[in-house]
């Protein structure tokens, strides 16, 4: 905007002079980023209308107030990341993919002070690499950022990255954060960082204080829980080492986990990256338990742990017991979700072949099927289920599982599968499909399906509500009640013999079947107020008298599909009654069979119900 123009919008609005400076910077050829349009260009200045004419991304030639944009567009510097994406393309795009801490030093230079907060920097970096590909980018460039000694990386998204006047070295960098926390788990996460970074390098810290600390966080600290005390004791052990230190320390890692009960509790928490080392200290610390208490752990693993302790019983010769194990707890239906998965996972692998080749049958798929409906019946959110998610995924894992299957359990399976309730319709019709490939009879359940689809229900609205209510209460209370009965009877062990858990599973069967029915005929309810009845003819919706066979005539008001009420002579029009009545004009006869035997009826007289409220 130049200054004649700029005097002529001031003279029209005086309260902009404090502005001017802000104002002089909307030029043509500008950048700027504009808080509901995003990042843009002034192309021009309309000096008639007093307009900024601005390219925004997708919105070309949008003209605006140069005094509304005051407060709500920022004009970017020549140095800001977004400008030099569009000066620099070249240059921005080999930071981003070969030197993504300068890239970030660069950023920062365009900052006042040479720092922003955390939650901007990311904002910024997004928009310059792509929002598609930014969150992969970040998670390997931001720990290139923590090692560069120049930038001064927060903690939290609210603090600042600060591009420093003098570089810092990493070591020096975190024993500053160490002196400045009092937080235990702070100072151990701080101690690992330093040893990691330390290494066998030459050590120019006295790390006597940083032991020290470390040591008394372990011993005394009421921050941390078991397993975050286990880990201290680790990283408290290695730092000891590079310092040279012979002091022994208290508690002992063995002294930690010598209360083989606390194990599970401390088994789930612990570092992904310390869970081998876990597993040797435990061999260590119970030598002759060591392979039931990882049988243990195994059962309820999750995530890596499960192929750390699989890889650890298999290391220390407990193969077989281990396939024999894993074939139990199959036909106990005790095998959870994380195992199944590693199963489903190494299939194929060479190493696990001998473990693994008699788990690959369709019983495995029933397992699996079980675990994925009971993940998804637990589940308070609309969380992934790996298990189902590589069922979808690994197209060979049903043809795999299902080639010693006869048509039966193949079509047994296919049904579980259409009641299960971790996957949405469409990937059952998906996987369905799989099934079908191989054995092409299970074709008619797509059929059945479909069919029961097609006729619609026509029920008042009291009814529908009234169905609804018995699904919900049967989805939201009754299923989830009957997973805890399940999953507390299953924790009684030996399945064959365990009454009460045949009775939850029975129940589940009968609550899922309620479920599945409920859920088909809500698809195909249709609500109505019944107004589009006539009085020409009987239909859902009329009061109609009939005379029977003796001459006495009885009044019966048809409603929905759902209605009915003995009391007050309200019937479905799905009964026998109802259906047979249902077309009938006035004067016309109807033959109704009521079990074994038959009885005449006539129309005597309809009336529409709309028309009696």
């Amino acid at each position: 905007m130049n200054s004649e123009a700029l005097s002529a919008l001031i003279a029209k609005n005086p309260s902009l002079k404090a502005a001017k400076a802000k104002l002089e910077a909307m030029e043509p050829g500008a950048y700027c980023i504009h808080r509901s349009w995003g990042f843009g260009q002034i192309k021009s200045y309309d000096e008639a209308a007093q307009r900024l004419i601005i390219d925004f991304k997708g919105k070309k030639g949008h003209a605006m107030d140069p005094a509304f944009c005051l407060t709500t567009m920022e004009i970017l510097p020549p140095k800001h990341l977004l400008v030099r994406k569009e000066t620099e393309p070249k240059k921005i795009a080999e930071l981003i993919a070969e030197n993504p801490a300068q890239l970030v030093a660069e950023a920062l230079e365009a900052y006042p002070n040479h720092a922003t907060s955390a939650i901007d920097l990311e904002i910024t970096l997004a928009q310059v690499v792509g929002e598609e590909k930014f969150k992969k980018w970040w998670s390997v460039a931001k720990k290139a950022v923590a090692k560069d000694p120049r930038i001064s990386t927060p903690e939290k998204k609210t603090e600042l990255y600060v591009l420093r006047e003098t570089p810092v070295s990493a070591e020096d960098e975190i024993l500053e954060q160490f002196n400045s926390t009092r937080s235990a788990r702070r100072r151990i996460a701080l101690a690992e960082e330093l040893v990691n970074t330390v290494g066998k390098k030459e050590i120019k810290t006295d790390l006597v204080a940083i032991l020290k600390a470390v040591a008394d966080a372990v011993k005394d600290s009421n921050q941390l829980d078991a397993s975050e005390r286990l880990y201290g004791a680790s990283v408290r052990d290695d730092l000891a080492k590079l310092a040279g230190s012979e002091e022994v320390f208290e508690p002992s890692q063995a002294t930690l986990i010598a209360n083989v009960r606390d194990l599970p509790a401390i088994a789930e928490k612990i570092p992904v990256h310390f869970q081998g080392q876990f597993l040797d200290l435990v061999k260590e610390t119970h030598p002759i338990e060591s392979r039931d208490i990882v049988f243990t752990l195994l059962k309820t693993s999750q995530g890596k742990f499960t192929t750390e302790c699989i890889n650890f019983l298999v290391e220390n010769g407990h193969s077989e017991e281990l396939a024999a194990a894993l074939k139990r707890w199959q036909t106990e239906q005790n095998l959870r979700a994380p195992v199944l998965l590693w199963i489903v996972k190494n299939r194929h692998s060479k190493k696990f072949a001998k473990l693994l080749n008699d788990l690959i049958t369709p019983r495995l798929l029933g397992a699996v099927f079980f675990a994925i409906d009971y993940e998804a019946l637990q589940a308070s959110s609309a969380r992934r289920i790996p298990l189902a998610d590589i069922l979808s995924e690994d197209t060979d894992l049903i043809a795999d599982l299902l080639s010693t299957a006869d048509p039966e359990t193949a079509r047994d399976l296919a049904n579980t599968l259409m009641l299960n309730q971790g996957f949405e319709e469409l990937t059952k019709k998906s996987l369905l499909a799989r099934f079908i490939k191989i054995f092409p009879k299970i074709q008619s359940l797509v059929a059945a399906d479909a069919e029961g689809k097609e006729e619609q229900l026509l029920v008042s609205k009291a009814s529908f509500e009234r169905k609804r209510e018995e699904y919900e209460t049967i989805v939201s209370k009754k299923i989830p009640e009957n997973s805890k009965a399940i999953a507390t009877a299953r924790e009684h062990g030996d399945l064959k013999e365990n009454s009460e858990y045949k009775m939850a599973k029975q129940d589940q069967q009968v609550l899922m079947a309620q479920k599945t029915n409920l859920e088909k005929d809500l698809g195909r309810a249709r609500v109505s107020d019944f107004k589009e009845a006539s009085s020409e003819q009987v239909s859902a919706g009329t009061v109609v008298e009939i005379k029977g066979e003796n001459g006495a005539i009885t009044r019966y008001t048809i409603l929905g599909a759902w209605d009915g009420d003995p009391d007050q002579n309200i019937i479905s029009y799905k009964t026998a009654l109802g259906s047979a009545l249902l077309g009938k004009k006035s004067g016309e006869s109807v033959k109704v069979k009521t079990g074994s035997s038959e009885e005449n009826y006539t129309v005597v007289s309809i009336a529409r119900v709309a028309d009696k409220s």
